[in-house]
């Protein structure tokens, strides 16, 4: 099974331009030829491109430093140098680029196909043929080739679900995705089974009107995650992409907290980390109902009724409660994913150019 990384420091840096060339034509029977320098080409940019292809950053974890090609230095009879080969970089949807120095968030990439330009490439310089003029008939300099561009970038990958499962370790998350969808994360009895998210697709309604929901199975949260402890913040960061939270809380007798308190301590936490997570919608639910406790039953049910919640019960194991928590989770997700729009100075499409290619 792939290494899961959800982040990942690196330095990328552009191609330079190419110098433009000094070059004056010498032929048989033309003892005065003019300049004749080409142009230096192009370099080569670094591009961030999103896919659903990929899940996780491993590719970047032992490639600290990426550089695109360079482009080449124009020749005499006005050739054009070649065009550096740009360097394009696959993440998964969901990652974030962010400024390693300041922190501050430069891209986030949740469209796929979008290709971001970090670091553009150097421009090739002119060569002495752009400078001949009618005083200055034979010019002996040309332009030097633009700069590149470098940056320390940090990249971070937050997942992209629409419903985000959270709860203490071993509440019972991983059962249930394995159970409503075709995911299968490993499943044991003692905390920490899961260790990054897993994904799942879950097919709400019938056709025609048939829709695909992402599921993330997080890890599970302790008390004092929102400042490291456990998986924290490593979990915690997924929960901002998603739309709706299925907060999970065991019912049986082997569960160290009780059920109001467990609720408690993850929403703490979260809330945190960040406090915008308070205006997310969350759905509670009571899990193993087949091996619950009935004290345990009673808590959650007295607080879900001071609440003014519904009260949700599951077992995975056998199915029970599944279909109207399903149901409830359709009425509560919005009918159409939100679109997330990258700015169309940030997206390049149909304007990209093959290695080899010469400016105009």
């Amino acid at each position: 099974m792939p290494q899961f990384v959800d982040e990942a420091r690196i330095a990328i840096e552009s191609g330079k331009g190419g110098h433009g060339c000094v070059s004056f034509r010498r032929e048989k029977y033309v003892p005065r030829g003019g300049p004749d320098g080409g142009d230096g080409g192009k370099g080569g940019d670094v591009v961030f491109v999103g896919t659903a292809r990929k899940s996780t950053l491993l590719d970047f974890k032992h490639r600290p430093v990426l550089k695109a090609q360079p482009g080449e230095a124009g020749r005499g009879k006005k050739q054009h140098g070649s065009n550096g080969r740009s360097l394009v970089l696959e993440v998964p949807l969901g990652t974030q680029i962010l400024n390693e120095e300041t922190g501050e968030l430069l891209y986030d990439l949740t469209q796929p196909d979008a290709r971001i330009v970090v670091a553009k490439g150097g421009r090739g310089g002119r060569g002495n043929v752009h400078f001949a003029t009618s005083t200055r008939q034979t010019p002996d300099f040309a332009e030097p080739g633009g700069e590149s561009q470098s940056f320390r970038i940090r990249l971070e990958l937050k997942v992209m679900a629409r419903v985000g499962l959270v709860g203490f370790p071993n509440a019972g998350k991983s059962t249930f995705l394995s159970r409503v969808t075709k995911a299968h994360p490993r499943i044991a009895s003692y905390p920490f089974t899961t260790l990054h998210p897993h994904l799942g697709v879950l097919i709400l309604g019938s056709q025609p009107d048939e829709r695909e929901i992402v599921i993330a199975d997080l890890p599970g949260l302790i008390e004092g995650a929102h400042e490291g402890k456990g998986l924290g913040i490593q979990f915690l960061k997924h929960v901002e992409r998603t739309e709706i939270l299925l907060h999970f809380v065991d019912l049986s007798a082997e569960n160290t907290h009780g059920p109001v308190a467990a609720y408690q301590i993850v929403r703490n936490e979260m809330l945190a980390f960040n406090p915008d997570l308070a205006e997310k919608p969350e759905v509670l639910v009571g899990t193993k109902k087949d091996s619950a406790d009935p004290e345990r039953l009673e808590e959650l049910s007295s607080f879900l009724e001071k609440e003014g919640r519904p009260l949700l019960l599951i077992s995975s194991h056998t199915g029970e409660g599944l279909p109207r928590l399903l149901s409830v989770l359709s009425d509560t997700l919005p009918s159409l994913p939100p679109v997330s729009v990258v700015p169309d100075n940030q997206v390049i499409r149909d304007d990209r150019k093959e290695a080899g290619t010469p400016d105009k």
